[in-house]
């Protein structure tokens, strides 16, 4: 079993990264390459990890979904994970290997691995700032996908002109009778906007 000081000791071991007003730490030097990470956190420890993280002034991203949940014999609403063990993290690698191996031989951190490329997933900034854009409204009616149908990524290229997603650029599709904004991150999850009037759709 995971011991429940693990994660806090091998922060404290990093904590000398301080957030500044890009969400990057303040000693970082100049040049050096931050790009978006996809780990996997085991023992459904994403929250926690990116909580760590965020202490250490590491921005993070976990996609959240609202479920009905029974508590004390009560339904509620509850936000919990889209996708189990699954959390994004903006860093470098450097920063990300220290921060594994201070856990040791027991680290419940890992790399999504990209097998055709044989190094750790990386998402496009502008990819994940569109996902993170649509999943961050946590709306009742969002749709995560881990498969995407390929008849959904023929739909039009579009860019939101207007209204809450201004500047997201994603494909229209129609799910549940619904016109969507789909941001996909290829081979790992795609999010569905909830509905989306056309006359702020721009074809790209």
């Amino acid at each position: 079993m995971l011991d429940e000081n693990l994660l806090l000791d091998s922060a404290s071991r990093v904590s000398n990264h301080k957030d500044n007003d890009q969400g990057c730490p303040e000693n970082a030097s100049a040049g050096v390459l931050f790009s978006w990470y996809v780990l996997r956190a085991t023992y459904s420890r994403e929250l926690k990890v990116c909580e760590e993280l965020g202490k250490m002034g590491i921005r993070t991203f976990v996609p959240m979904i609202c479920k009905n949940k029974t508590l004390n014999g009560k339904e509620d609403k509850v936000m919990v994970p889209a996708v189990g063990s699954m959390c994004f993290v903006y860093w470098t690698k450097e920063g990300i290997d220290e921060y594994i191996r201070g856990f040791g031989g027991n680290s419940p951190v890992h790399y999504y691995w990209d097998r055709i490329a044989d190094k750790p997933l990386t998402v496009l900034d502008k990819a994940m700032e569109d996902f993170i854009a649509v999943a961050s409204t946590a709306d009742e009616d969002l749709i995560y996908m881990t498969e995407v149908n390929s008849r959904l990524r023929e739909g039009e290229k579009v860019i939101v002109k207007d209204g809450p997603f201004k500047g997201v650029q994603g494909t229209v599709v129609r799910i549940r009778k619904s016109r969507r904004i789909m941001v996909e991150i290829p081979g790992m999850l795609a999010v569905a906007s909830a509905y989306v009037p056309l006359k702020d759709l721009e074809k790209i």
